[in-house]
C-alpha cells in the first residue's frame, strides 16, 4: 500500500515537468531571446506580458471556477489536464519558440496566453488533485515537496538545451527553439502516465454552482490574502532575477552566454536538494516558518551575487548554488499551506473551493512574473541599457543595471516573509479541522 501511495505520489508530480521547463525557459530565456534573435522593442515585450497578466485577472478565477463545477465519470481535474492544458502548452510553446522575427505584438499576446492557459490549467488541476490524494498535514508537505522536485527536473531538461547546442555548433537563437520542442515532447510523457495510472478521489461535497459571491467571500479570508501576497512577492523575487539573469551576469560578471545556462543550471540542481530539505524542514518547524527561513536565505544568496569578484564563474558559483536551494521551498510550502486552508473553508461553508482558491494561487503566479517582465524591461530600457548582443553599454548603465537586478529580489523576498507572521493555521489547528471535516463527511456517507 506504502508503495503503491509512493508511485502515485511519483506520477501526479511528474505533471508538474513540462510546467517547470516552461517556467525557465520563458522567465530566463524567452524575454532576452524575443529582444536580441527577433529584434522586439523592450517596451513592447513587457507590454505584452502585463497586458496578458491583466486578461488573466478574469481568466484563471473563471477557470478554477469551472472546474470546481466539473463532474464526469473520468474524474474532475483529469479531464482539464488531458484536454485543456497539455494541448494549450504545447501549442502556445510551439507559437512562442518558433516565432519568427519581427512578430506583432497581437501575435505575441495571443501566443503567451495559449501558453499560460495550458500552464494555469496543469498547476491549478496538479494542486487539487493532489490535494485531494494528501489530505493530512504533513503528507501535504511530502507530496508538495516531489512536486517541487519533478518542477525543478523540467528546469534541468530546459536548461540542458542551451548546453548542449553549444557543444553541436548552434547559435543561441537555435537553443531557444530547441527549448520549445522539448517542452512539447516531454507534455505527454509526463502527462499520460499519471492520467492512467493515478485515481482521483470522488469529491466529498455534493456539486453546486460556483458563483461570482464565493470568489469575493474567499478574498475575504485573511489567510488567503496572505498566501495571494506571499506567493505574488515570492514569484516575483526569483522572477525578477531571472528575467535580468543573462543582462547581468554577460554586462556586469563579464561572463559568457554559456557561463550563464551553466549557473542556472545550478540554480536549478540546487532547488532539487531544495525541495527535499525544506519539505523535511516543515515537517519539524511547519510550514510557514520554513517559508520564512527560505525567503530570508533566497535575498541574502542574490546580495551576494553582486558582491562578488567579476570575471569567473567560480565566484558565482556558491550564491546561485545557495538561491536555488532557498527558493525552492516557495512554491511547495505556499501550494501546501492553500491545501490545508481549502480545508478549512469547506469546514466553515460546507463548499470545496480547492480549484478556485488554487487559481488564485496561479493568479498570483503569474502575475508575478509578468510584472518581474513588465517593470524590469521598461525599466532596463529606462536606465539606458541595450540588450543587444553586440552592445557596448556604458559603465552608469552597468551599475544601475546590478540596482536593478539586486534590489527587486531582496524586498520581494523579505516581504513575502513577512507576510507570514502571525500565521495560525499550524498543523496542531489543521488536524482539528481534519477531524471535523472527517466526521462530517462519513456522517454524511451514512445518511
Amino acid at each position: 500500500m506504502i508503495f503503491k501511495e509512493r508511485a502515485f505520489t511519483i506520477l501526479i508530480a511528474g505533471v508538474a515537468m513540462p510546467v517547470g521547463a516552461v517556467i525557465i525557459a520563458v522567465s530566463v530565456f524567452l524575454p532576452a531571446h524575443l529582444a536580441t534573435n527577433l529584434g522586439l522593442d523592450l517596451t513592447m515585450i513587457g507590454s505584452a506580458w502585463a497586458l496578458v497578466r491583466i486578461i488573466d485577472l478574469v481568466v484563471d478565477p473563471s477557470l478554477g471556477m469551472l472546474m470546481d463545477r466539473t463532474t464526469t465519470t473520468f474524474g474532475r481535474y483529469k479531464p482539464w489536464i488531458l484536454f485543456v492544458g497539455g494541448p494549450a502548452l504545447m501549442l502556445g510553446s510551439w507559437a512562442l519558440f518558433d516565432a519568427a522575427p519581427g512578430i506583432s505584438a497581437a501575435y505575441l499576446v495571443s501566443a503567451l496566453l495559449l501558453l499560460y492557459l495550458g500552464q494555469s490549467t496543469l498547476m491549478m488541476g496538479q494542486a487539487a488533485w493532489a490535494a485531494n490524494l494528501a489530505t493530512d498535514y504533513d503528507s501535504r508537505s511530502r507530496t508538495f515537496g516531489a512536486i517541487s522536485v519533478a518542477t525543478v527536473l523540467g528546469g534541468v531538461l530546459v536548461l540542458t538545451v542551451p548546453l548542449i547546442g553549444t557543444f553541436a555548433g548552434r547559435t543561441e537563437a537555435q537553443g531557444v527553439v530547441a527549448m520549445g520542442w522539448l517542452i512539447i515532447a516531454i507534455a505527454p510523457a509526463a502527462i499520460l502516465p499519471a492520467i492512467i495510472k493515478v485515481p482521483e478521489p470522488i469529491p466529498s461535497v455534493p456539486d453546486a454552482p460556483v458563483r461570482i459571491g464565493d470568489l469575493l467571500r474567499l478574498l475575504r479570508r485573511p489567510e488567503l490574502v496572505r498566501l495571494f501576497f506571499a506567493q505574488l512577492t515570492l514569484t516575483l523575487g526569483p522572477g525578477w532575477m531571472s528575467a535580468l539573469f543573462l543582462f547581468f551576469v554577460t554586462a556586469s560578471r563579464g561572463l559568457t552566454a554559456q557561463d550563464a545556462s551553466i549557473l542556472l543550471l545550478v540554480y536549478i540542481v540546487a532547488g532539487i536538494a531544495g525541495a527535499v530539505t525544506l519539505s523535511r524542514l516543515a515537517l519539524r518547524i511547519g510550514k510557514h516558518r520554513t517559508l520564512m527561513v527560505a525567503a530570508v536565505g533566497f535575498a541574502a544568496s542574490v546580495t551576494l551575487m553582486a558582491l562578488t569578484p567579476k570575471g569567473s564563474i567560480v565566484y558565482q558559483l556558491p550564491p546561485a548554488l545557495w538561491a536555488g536551494f532557498a527558493a525552492a521551498g516557495f512554491d511547495l510550502t505556499i501550494r501546501a499551506m492553500l491545501a490545508d486552508v481549502a480545508d478549512e473553508v469547506r469546514l466553515d461553508s460546507g463548499r470545496d473551493h480547492l480549484s478556485l482558491i488554487y487559481a488564485l494561487n496561479s493568479l498570483a503566479n503569474k502575475l508575478a512574473f509578468a510584472l518581474s517582465i513588465g517593470i524590469a524591461f521598461p525599466l532596463l530600457a529606462f536606465i539606458g541599457f541595450d540588450p543587444a548582443a553586440a552592445a557596448s553599454n556604458t559603465q552608469a548603465a552597468i551599475r544601475d543595471l546590478e540596482l536593478v537586478f539586486v534590489a527587486g529580489p531582496i524586498v520581494f523576498a523579505l516581504t513575502g516573509a513577512a507576510c507570514m507572521i502571525g500565521w495560525r493555521l499550524d498543523s496542531r489547528r489543521h488536524a482539528e479541522v481534519r477531524l471535523a471535516l472527517d466526521a462530517r463527511d462519513e456522517a454524511n456517507r451514512s445518511l
